[in-house]
């Protein structure tokens, strides 16, 4: 099937490759019966602005750029790997960024900070930190409140929700399925399975959605690193709904087969365990695969753990994306054992 996809500006370096991980494989799928796995190293699409955001914002600034924008606006947490994004592409193509993002009991200061905060402020994002309670009740507000402050200085704005995920990003990622149909055409395998962190729903929504469009046979799995099952069903279902209205597009979201296992959240967004910090330290002392606390350790913790579970017994091959984050490694650095 043949896709059209709306405009798009050039920031990542794709297609990024998709590699085996034969070590991981050995020695902790195949004695329980699993596949083989593959890395899809999306964290490859760019040195700095690294990581599956950078798919989605290809699409998201063109729209801004063909609107008249000249300024993006987005959200998220202090360690946002989106908005460390979005400040970098805003750099890039001119234009100016502002971050809202959501803090602690006591949020960092620029002067202390760390991993993608501070990329944020080299970038020369204008940064706005709001406590956990203010920033939940009131994004709303907090969006009309700066977009409206940029109409006064004479600017337009784009407003961006979490993670890019919506009707305009996920184009990202149905982009993203069709690579990755090249990639399975050229190492002549036929993976069972597909997995990726799912935090804010957009990446699980366009490779799933992808996938539909393709008629391929896989199965996509978002893991979650927050919320629960039943949000990601009802968020992947919005993006698509949202896609189809933005794109007049007909189909039923109940025809898409949307898989979550929010099993392996832990403590909760942002905060790991002993368990996955160790998982984090296996796959680089084996394969030089660098994951992070908050998105893709957890995943990919939570993969092994079904493995051993038996949960993928008898499936030969199966992926998993590598949605990036490794800047958020850097705040973590006290819970990693050193010799």
């Amino acid at each position: 099937m043949s896709i059209a996809y709306p405009d798009r500006v050039k920031l990542a370096n794709v297609p990024t490759p998709l590699q085996p991980l034969d070590r991981i494989s050995q020695l902790y799928s195949k004695p329980y019966g699993g596949p083989r796995l593959w890395v899809k190293r999306d964290d490859l699409t760019e040195s700095a602005m690294s990581g599956n955001k950078l798919r989605k914002l290809e699409f998201i600034i063109a729209e801004a750029l063909a609107t008249g924008c000249d300024t993006l606006i987005t959200c998220g947490g202090e360690q946002s790997n989106h908005c460390r994004a979005t400040a970098l592409a805003a750099a890039k193509m001119g234009l100016k960024s502002h971050l809202i993002l959501r803090g602690g009991a006591a949020p960092v200061s620029g002067e202390d900070a760390d991993g993608n905060l501070l990329v944020d402020y080299v970038a020369g994002a204008n940064v706005s930190i709001y406590p956990l309670r203010q920033y939940l009740d009131e994004l709303p507000a907090l969006f009309a409140h700066w977009a409206r402050h940029y109409e006064t200085m004479g600017g337009r704005a784009l407003c961006i929700p979490t993670g890019g995920s919506d009707g305009l990003g996920i184009w990202g990622y149905i982009q993203a399925a069709e690579e990755l149909a090249q990639d399975f055409q050229q190492h002549d395998i036929e993976p069972e399975h597909i997995v990726c962190a799912t935090g804010s729903g957009g990446t699980q929504a366009g490779l799933t959605l992808g996938g539909y469009l393709l008629g391929a046979g896989y199965q996509v799995t978002g893991y979650a690193v927050c919320d629960d099952n039943d949000y990601f069903v009802r968020k992947v279902i919005d993006d698509v709904s949202d896609w189809c209205r933005r794109y007049d597009k007909t189909l039923a979201p109940e025809r898409l087969n949307i898989a979550v296992n929010d099993r392996y959240i832990g403590p909760g967004y942002g905060v790991a365990d002993a368990a996955v910090y160790e998982t984090i330290a296996k796959l680089a002392q084996t394969e030089a695969l660098l994951l992070d606390p908050v998105y893709t350790g957890k995943a990919f913790h939570g993969l092994l753990e079904e493995i051993k579970a038996g949960t993928y017994e008898g499936c030969r091959d199966l992926v998993f994306v590598h949605t990036g984050g490794q800047f958020g490694v850097f705040p973590h650095r006290a819970h990693f054992q050193r010799p």
